[in-house]
């Protein structure tokens, strides 16, 4: 639900707001807002002329389920409705109605098996370890380091300085009762950790815990962790050279005990991936368990780090060494972000989609009980019989 906050905290310094926790929609009057805000001027300008397809998190309680067909249907009066899961479609966005979904997000990263278009449940499991924890362990370093954190919109103007130098720089200043709050203040530097995600941090290729600290060191990660580095620099112009701290920064994600941010999440409790990944496919029929590991799909904005996927399939050919384990992630990074949305768009474009749409009439007919009902196999069968077409 990041970009729903962006949408909400990008007109001015006011105050930034979430709508979300966990990608559970917590503010409805709010979260109306921002849908209708979404739709109306870039896909269509009469809501009540077009069907709507929505997504919805494997963990989705049935009242907000509920309160989704609601909103669809009372407050956008559109003409028919359908409320598919975000694993299913992020999987159809890669071809595949069959495989482990690994959804790195803003809140906490999921981990959702599929078979045949249905998510199963007993597999899902989720930790809070998503794109806010990690903006949370470079803040965490940055306090240590002693290292200033600047916004754009504090900046006026700069001067090129030496990598290691002060900035050189003019800030802005506000006329009392003007200033920025603390929410927006958080929101724009937030944007900074995301350009330092995106440029600097990396993930260490594993398999197994970042050397160093309590772990033993090894001679292959001096090689890999000493020489060079990444230089980054910051709104101010200050510029700094991150070494093997760009991969201490990430390894939170892998390794919960090495996080830099605690008790919140605690480390001692807090799965990390790869335990997440174990969680998930123990609870799977063993029969199915071959045919998932052959189709990893890794998505989200979370997952464009730096080495990543290579660190995820190591660890998961570690822990399954007998079966062919093949891990699935789109190079084109709005592909990655948006997996979700694009699966949707695919799955919403079939021929024979249209016997899945819930209409109005049936709502008016039934009320919020068709939300129970919203996400059942036929998905699946539309989906695989489709493409069964194509490929004839």
């Amino acid at each position: 639900m990041r970009a729903q906050s962006e949408c909400l905290g990008c007109q001015g310094p006011e105050r930034a707001h979430n709508i979300a926790n966990t990608w559970i929609v917590a503010d409805w009057e709010a979260a109306t807002i921002l849908w209708r805000e979404a739709i109306t001027p870039r896909l269509t300008t009469a809501l009540s002329e077009h069907p709507l397809l929505m997504t919805e998190p494997s963990w989705n309680p049935p009242k907000n389920r509920e309160k989704t067909i609601e909103v669809a249907f009372e407050d956008f009066d559109v003409p028919a409705f359908y409320l598919a899961k975000a694993g299913v479609c992020a999987g159809f966005a890669s071809g595949k109605s069959t495989g482990l979904v690994i959804d790195v997000g803003a809140s906490n990263i999921s981990v959702t098996p599929i078979h045949d278009g249905l998510v199963l449940r007993k597999g899902c499991v989720r930790s809070p370890l998503g794109g806010e924890f990690l903006s949370n362990q470079i803040r965490a370093y940055f306090e240590s380091a002693n290292i200033p954190l600047s916004a754009h919109y504090q900046v006026l103007s700069k001067t090129a300085v030496e990598v290691g130098k002060p900035a050189e720089a003019t800030y802005r200043t506000f006329a009392p009762g003007e200033e920025p709050t603390e929410s927006y203040k958080r929101f724009q530097e937030e944007r900074v950790l995301t350009e330092f995600k995106e440029c600097t941090a990396q993930v260490w290729v594993g398999p197994g815990p970042l050397p160093g600290n309590n772990n033993p060191p090894l001679e292959a990660a001096h090689a890999i962790l000493s020489p060079g580095g990444r230089t980054f620099e910051f709104p101010d112009g200050h510029n700094l050279v991150f070494n093997s701290e760009r991969f201490r920064i990430t390894e939170g994600i892998f390794h919960p005990p090495s996080m830099l941010t605690a008790p919140n999440p605690d480390p001692q409790i807090t799965p990390g991936l790869n335990q997440l990944i174990a969680n998930a496919m123990k609870d799977i029929d063993v029969e199915l368990r071959q045919t998932i590991l052959n189709s990893i799909v890794i998505t989200g904005a979370g997952s464009l780090l730096y080495g990543f996927t290579d660190r995820v399939n190591a660890e998961i050919a570690a822990a399954f060494p007998a079966p062919r384990v093949r891990v699935m992630a789109a190079g084109n990074s709005v592909e990655r972000r948006y997996a979700s949305w694009l699966g949707g768009s695919i799955l919403a474009s079939l021929g024979a989609f249209h016997q899945l749409w819930v209409s109005k009439k049936e709502y008016e007919e039934h009320g919020k009980l068709l939300s129970l009902f919203l996400g059942c196999k036929h998905v699946a069968n539309l989906y695989r019989s489709q493409h069964c077409r194509e490929e004839v």
